[in-house]
């Protein structure tokens, strides 16, 4: 009996070591890490619930948003940076809190090199010829480093109660800047058709440049070739904020066409 013992602690033991030595699980590395629904978001939900030191236990990479809309977030390499209203770029405290992200650990699965692209748009058809040939109907998340002949990001004017919804606060808040010929990397979010309702389906792109001085959503570009690599995630989880505005939304109402307009700028 006493041998038994001693060799489940054992094994409990050099368990919990594997455990510690690489800081976190296999089995966590391949989930994609959602902080609320972009449809709340997208109503003007702003109130940050999860720091930024939380959201750095579930992944090294990934975009959202920080408390009262205030810039666009880009993690990359473990570091979490915002994307100001003013054009800048710095890095974050552990303490902000999010209102909205997606994050994962990033594990190439695969990668492609991109050609002649002259625009947003093909860009998404280069890569979802990819995503069709490896499974569309999973998560993917993507790193693109090159240089970029031109960029087009925004920010936004952080908010302030009661908040608008987003598509409103675009229309006046939001702050657009274009660079030439800038050294950077895209961190891009894939989710598959049937996510609709929970985020917006299809490619959601941010940027930071090597400088790490400027940044934020894109909405138009073009280069002549970047390397992609490509993260496959087969798992989901979802963290809900809890609090009066979120818990009383009617998230039954059709929000296709803001969620478009937020995204690109387009009308439906």
């Amino acid at each position: 009996m006493k041998k038994r013992i001693v060799v489940s602690l054992m094994l409990i033991v050099a368990l919990s070591l594997t455990a510690c030595g690489t800081g976190k699980s296999s089995a966590n590395k391949d989930v994609l890490n959602q902080v609320s629904l972009l449809q709340g978001l997208t109503f003007g939900d702003y109130n940050g619930s999860v720091t930024a030191a939380t959201l750095k236990e579930k992944g090294d990479i990934g975009i959202g948003t920080f408390d009262a809309l205030n810039g666009e977030l880009i993690m990359l390499d473990g570091v979490i940076y915002r994307a100001a209203y003013d054009g800048s770029v710095q890095k974050v405290a552990d303490s902000e809190t999010i209102p909205f992200a997606n994050v994962t650990f990033f594990e190439e699965d695969s990668k492609m090199s991109l050609n002649n692209i002259a625009s947003v748009e093909a860009l998404k058809e280069q890569l979802n010829g990819k995503v069709k040939e490896i499974g569309d109907n999973r998560f993917y998340m993507v790193k693109i480093e090159g240089t970029f002949n031109k960029m087009q990001v925004r920010s936004e004017l952080p908010q302030t109660q009661p908040y608008k919804p987003l598509a409103k606060v675009l229309e006046t808040d939001q702050t657009v800047f274009n660079y030439d010929n800038i050294k950077g990397t895209i961190v891009g979010l894939y989710c598959p058709n049937y996510m609709d309702k929970l985020n917006a389906k299809g490619w959601h792109f941010h940027f930071i440049s090597d400088d790490k001085t400027k940044g934020g959503h894109i909405l138009e570009l073009a280069f002549d070739s970047a390397n992609a690599s490509i993260d496959r995630t087969d798992e989901f989880a979802m963290i809900l904020p809890d609090n009066d505005m979120f818990n009383n939304f009617d998230l039954s109402v059709d929000q296709s066409s803001d969620i478009k307009k937020v995204e690109t700028g387009e009308e439906k």
